[in-house]
């Protein structure tokens, strides 16, 4: 394990997880210099061992690991955290992307990479995540809202059913909810949806949405089949319909 940064008034807690050592010593200082204390690991088990024994703002993690699967961390990490996540992939490798994205990664970054776009991809993110989950102080977003017998709690980042179930959401998934509670009633285009839930630059195409959307809908499905809340507009989009059903 290395620390770096922590001599520099350092803003943010990073969690660096790769097992290429060359990348780690040139990156890790690197990060350091633009005001983040980044702790810097090998191994998915020294990441499990990091995470659980102090808070991170941010992890930035490899998908490639001699020791566990990065996708598996991913999974792992949302059971219980909502740290923002950044994942490092292979260039051209959009399986992981669609699959980080389902598990709940917030940005991807491609290898290989310049460390000065590392820094914006993480910065954007964590302005996201500030604006999003009201973690600044002094600003606090209203808690919850309903729509057709669901309430969305955007502080707990969950979906409480009709039935009083409560329903977690994945850092993908609520991103996508904040959007279409956003926007009710309105027609999103999936090139909408991908500038509106993903930071700039981001590599995310219209089938990743396709795949979010999937699994957003699934989550609202306790209502009507023939009246979902999330409805296609063939040729045009996404339409989250607040008010339908009873």
């Amino acid at each position: 394990m290395r620390i770096h940064g922590v001599g520099a008034s350092p803003v943010s807690r990073c969690l660096l997880v790769d097992d290429d050592t060359a990348l780690l010593d040139a990156v890790a200082p690197y990060l350091g210099g633009f005001g983040f204390a980044v702790t810097a690991v090998e191994t998915g088990a020294a990441m499990r061992q990091a995470v659980m024994a102090q808070e991170f703002d941010v992890v930035v993690l490899d998908v490639l690991l001699p020791d566990d699967n990065g996708l598996e961390l991913c999974r792992w990490l949302r059971r219980t955290h909502t740290t923002p996540l950044v994942m490092l992939t292979a260039q051209g490798d959009p399986f992981s992307r669609v699959v980080g994205l389902e598990m709940g990664a917030d940005d991807f970054v491609p290898k290989p990479f310049e460390p000065r776009e590392l820094v914006a991809r993480l910065n954007a993110v964590l302005r996201r995540v500030s604006r999003e989950g009201g973690a600044t102080a002094g600003t606090v977003p209203a808690r919850s809202e309903r729509f057709a017998g669901w309430s969305f709690d955007r502080l707990s980042r969950v979906l409480v059913s009709p039935s009083d179930e409560v329903v977690p959401l994945s850092n993908a998934e609520y991103r996508l909810m904040t959007v279409f509670a956003d926007h009710a009633g309105q027609v999103l285009s999936r090139e909408r949806l991908v500038e509106l839930t993903t930071s700039p630059g981001a590599d995310v195409n219209a089938r990743s949405v396709d795949l979010m959307v999937f699994r957003l809908r699934r989550k609202l499905s306790s209502g009507p089949a023939d009246r979902p809340l999330i409805r296609t507009v063939r040729g045009a989009g996404y339409l989250f319909d607040g008010g339908a059903g009873p």
